[in-house]
Parts: structure tokens; C-alpha cells; sequence
């Protein structure tokens, strides 16, 4: 077999993500015209998709059609834009840029931003309830996705992990406890979009053991590169413009040791997938397009 060209496969992939994503979004007489530009604006000005890559390439190697997952993995997409439009807003994080342009709140005010951000996480669950879903699912299936994306999304991940995350603003801090604010407020999301995908293809519950740890230690990874870069000044997610202290893993135990965590979590990914032979190479190079950007 070729070797995986993954700039290839992720742009593909992306256009494909961008395209439905913009279907999903378009303008209705029934809706405000103002708070759907502000929802387009958070999902639609820029992001590498690569949640929702990973829902599609989770789901593909178990065998999932691309329209079985494209709703969810959109759906998911929409989950992370509305957390990034209400992570930036002045009772948050006080980012006035993301992605080097302006945040949903600067543009729009707080309230249009905030309402935003509500219709986003929303629009996710009309997403995924659609019947074209249940058509090409069983209804027990999506019920159950559903149940998996709502827990990692609310108090039992990000909203809880990004509370945790508030309270530790401007306090000491170790690695354990940036490990678990980063495993909920990040980790949650991204380990819940392998683990979609994973159970529309099919697979076992041993698979989806596997499936799942990759995710977890993936989205530890990811939050600790993103952290690497912003400490490094390269930009993580696109964050700027907060002056808060943040408990990070390279302001607790330093660059060195957050690369070298880094590392051992990108280890661990690479190691999960090793039963499933070249199929999860797509899931390998995506691994480490995230953490080796940081290393």
C-alpha cells in the first residue's frame, strides 16, 4: 500500500467537513438574520476540523459510510465552535482573537456571541435527532451516540472541565491537576469523536476499548501541544489576547517536561492501534500531526 499523503487526506477531508458544515448553516426566514451570521462566523472562519476528521476516520476503519457519520461529525464540530465562542468571551478566558481574527464577541457583542454559542451546541443535538440519522441507524444506536456526546460535552467534560479549569486561574497548580483539567475541558471532546465513529462503523466492545484510549490520550496530547505552542509563542488554537494565568503543563513543570509528556502520550495513541495494522494508519498520522507540531 502507498504511504498516507495526510496533508492530502486532511484537506479532503476538511472540504468535505467545510461543505456540510455550510449546507447545516444556511439562512432561513425563520432565523434572525443576525444570530445566524455570528453562528457561521464561530463554526465557519477558519479551524483544521479535526474533530470531526476524526470521527470519519474512526468510523471508516470499522467499515462506517461517510453519510453515516457526517452528520454527527458535523454535529461535533458545532460543539467545539460554540465552546471556543463562549470560552473567549470577557467572563471566560477574555480572548479578543481567534485564529488571528476577531472573536465572535468583538464583532458581534456579548449577548449576540453568547446567544451564538447556544444556538451552536443546539443546532448539534437537532443535527444528530434528524431522521435521515435514525434512517441509516438503528434509533437505539443514535440514542446512544447522543447520551455519549451530551456526557462528554456537559459537566462531566468540557463545561466541567472548563469550570475546573476557571477555579484554577491564578492558583498553584501540578501536573496531576492540569492532567485532569486538561483530560475533561479538551480530552473529553476529542476521545468521544474516535469513539462516535467507532461505534457507527461496529466495533466490538474490545475495539472500542482500544478506540477509546487512543481518543484519551490523544486529547491529553493535544491540550498539552496546543499549551507547548503558546508557551513556545507559535499560537496554539488561536488564542490571544488573555491576560489570565492559566494552569498549563509547560507553566507547571516547564517546556522540557511537557514535550516529554507529549511524547509519551503520542506513544501510548501509536501503541492502541497496533491490532489494527495499516487500516488505522489515517488515525496513527493524524496522532502526529497534533503532538509533533510541539515537539
Amino acid at each position: 500500500m502507498p504511504k498516507l499523503d495526510i496533508e492530502a487526506y486532511l484537506s479532503e477531508r476538511k472540504a468535505l467537513i467545510d461543505r456540510s458544515l455550510e449546507r447545516y448553516l444556511k439562512q432561513s426566514e425563520q432565523r434572525p438574520r443576525t444570530i445566524v451570521k455570528a453562528m457561521r462566523y464561530g463554526v465557519l472562519s477558519g479551524g483544521k476540523r479535526l474533530r470531526p476528521i476524526l470521527t470519519l476516520a474512526s468510523g471508516e476503519l470499522f467499515g462506517a459510510e461517510r453519510k453515516q457519520l457526517l452528520l454527527f461529525a458535523c454535529a461535533l464540530e458545532l460543539i467545539h465552535a460554540y465552546s471556543l465562542v463562549h470560552d473567549d468571551l470577557p467572563a471566560l478566558d477574555n480572548d479578543d482573537f481567534r485564529r488571528g481574527e476577531p472573536a465572535t464577541h468583538k464583532l458581534f457583542g456579548e449577548g449576540i456571541a453568547l446567544l451564538a454559542g447556544d444556538a451552536l451546541l443546539t443546532e448539534a443535538f437537532q443535527l444528530m435527532s434528524r431522521p435521515e440519522a435514525v434512517r441509516s441507524l438503528k434509533p437505539g444506536l443514535v440514542l446512544e451516540l447522543i447520551y455519549d456526546i451530551s456526557r462528554a460535552a456537559g459537566a462531566d467534560g468540557l463545561v466541567g472541565g472548563q469550570a475546573v479549569d476557571l477555579e484554577a486561574e491564578d492558583k498553584q497548580a501540578d501536573t496531576a491537576a492540569v492532567e485532569h483539567i486538561h483530560a475533561r475541558k479538551t480530552g473529553a471532546l476529542i476521545c468521544v469523536c474516535a469513539k462516535v465513529g467507532a461505534k457507527i462503523g461496529g466495533a466490538t466492545r474490545q475495539e472500542l476499548r482500544r478506540v477509546e484510549r487512543y481518543g484519551g490520550y490523544l486529547g491529553l496530547a493535544f491540550q498539552i501541544a496546543d499549551d507547548i505552542m503558546d508557551a513556545a509563542g507559535h499560537g496554539g488554537e488561536g488564542r490571544a489576547g488573555s491576560e489570565k494565568k492559566k494552569a498549563t503543563y509547560p507553566s507547571v513543570a516547564g517546556l522540557g517536561a511537557a514535550r516529554k509528556r507529549a511524547r509519551e502520550l503520542l506513544d501510548r495513541c501509536l501503541k492502541e492501534l497496533d491490532p489494527f495494522g495499516k487500516d488505522a494508519d489515517p488515525l496513527r498520522a493524524i496522532a502526529r500531526t497534533i503532538v509533533e507540531r510541539a515537539l
